[in-house]
């Protein structure tokens, strides 16, 4: 009998901002090679809902808006890089990422990338409340994220 396999959930991606230009295309096809590692990588939690969803919705926006939905859904109304939110739809500020790919010495397209590597990996059941847990999971979205990236190229 053959292995059962898991449905990889379709991907689908908004740009809701206008503060930077970014490669929507390449990101559709960097999330859609990064979603079977995510999926493999996944935890056995009750949280772990990304091999159940039938679709992952990924929309970029600006940092007033990552901002106003900081404040409603997690009572801190400052700008963050993503919010995950666990019936399969991820928020990505792209300000915030620039400020961060200046910090972290890569392109915006490759923050953005390890934005939706990580959201991902939140719907497969990973934290990162704890610094241990936060380090492995920093460690295993960077690994997917050079995976995607030889399969994909780099759009910078």
């Amino acid at each position: 009998m053959p292995a059962k396999r898991t449905p990889v959930p379709k991907a689908v991606l908004y740009n809701r901002q206008k503060a930077l230009q970014v490669p929507l295309p390449w990101l559709r096809r960097l999330v859609k090679a990064s979603m079977p590692a995510c999926l493999a990588k996944g935890k056995e939690r009750e949280d772990a809902v990304l091999a159940t969803l039938d679709e992952v919705e990924i929309t970029l926006v600006d940092d007033a808006e990552i901002a106003r939905v900081h404040g409603e859904f997690l009572d801190d109304p400052t700008p963050t890089d993503v919010i995950t939110f666990h019936h399969g739809e991820i928020l990505i500020s792209t300000e915030t990422a620039a400020r961060q790919a200046v910090e972290h010495g890569q392109p915006l397209d490759h923050e953005l990338a390890l934005y939706a590597i990580h959201g991902l990996l939140h719907l497969a059941g990973w934290h990162d409340e704890e610094e241990a847990e936060a380090e492995a999971m920093a460690r295993v979205q960077a690994g997917i994220l050079q995976e995607a990236l030889a399969k994909v190229g780099s759009a910078s």
